[in-house]
């Protein structure tokens, strides 16, 4: 048999995707722990995931843009894509052992269990870079914060704002954790010494390890900067109340003396 070409196509979305929830739309789905499959008939498969990434297996455009306008029928409310990543398998039976040529994962045999495990971790490369974009964009505002308390010696004292975004901070970094978490070795690429080598090529082919420890030090970082911003607005307003206090004393002791 001539080699072929397997292509997956990963969508990551914003939102996370409750996959028993979206069963009554895909009947024909087949259900586990970690995806939603929706095999094609010979014309590839959709994989969708609970951290809201889909990918698509040697599914031609019409075909893509048919399970999206489903998966939107079914969440309306659903974001436009985030991120968008594509990769390449090359299935050559005369190949030797698992490996990469020219930058493609070669492999003697896909199997379904394979296309499963390939699937899962082009899917995890797409959410992981659409949270690298979110944690970006919090160390960025965070930034901001530190860098008046550089130049000014001290922050807005208006504390609103400041506390609505480290909430938001706070649910960032909640849902980060509880996503990337997902993000471990499937069950089935233990069963499979071949499909572990492949979730072990592909992982380290796209960076997920060190990616993943990245985003936790950088996550620390903002963390720990907002925990030092804060504590320096809350001792700014302890200044004022205590200069609010004195102020009230000194007016009593005035009020007192005009009396007299």
């Amino acid at each position: 048999m001539p080699p072929r070409d397997h292509t997956f196509s990963a969508i990551a979305f914003e939102e996370n995707l409750v996959l028993k929830d979206l069963v009554p739309q895909f009947p024909e789905a087949v259900l586990t722990s970690i995806e939603l499959t929706i095999s094609q008939d010979g014309h590839g498969d959709t994989h969708i995931y609970p951290f809201g990434a889909i990918v698509f297996h040697d599914v031609g455009p019409d075909r893509r843009n048919a399970e999206l306008t489903r998966l939107q029928t079914k969440l309306p409310k659903l974001t436009k894509q985030a991120v968008v990543e594509e990769y390449t398998v090359r299935e050559d039976a005369s190949a030797g052992k698992i490996g990469f040529d020219n930058g493609v994962l070669v492999v003697d045999r896909m199997t379904p269990g394979r296309v499963s495990v390939v699937a899962l971790t082009v899917a995890q490369s797409a959410a992981m870079e659409y949270y690298e974009r979110i944690v970006s964009s919090l160390a960025a505002r965070t930034s901001t914060f530190v860098q008046r308390l550089e130049r000014k010696g001290t922050v807005p004292l208006r504390i609103r704002p400041l506390h609505r975004f480290i909430g938001e901070a706070i649910a960032t970094r909640t849902e980060v954790l509880e996503v990337l978490h997902l993000l471990d070795k499937p069950d089935a690429a233990w069963d499979d010494p071949g499909m572990s080598d492949i979730y072990d090529d592909l992982r380290a082919e796209f960076d997920l390890t060190d990616r993943y420890s990245a985003l936790e030090l950088k996550l620390r970082s903002v963390q720990e900067a907002l925990e030092l911003v804060l504590d320096v607005a809350r001792d700014r307003r302890l200044v004022w109340l205590e200069a609010i206090i004195v102020l009230l004393f000194l007016f009593e002791i005035v009020l007192s003396l005009v009396r007299h």
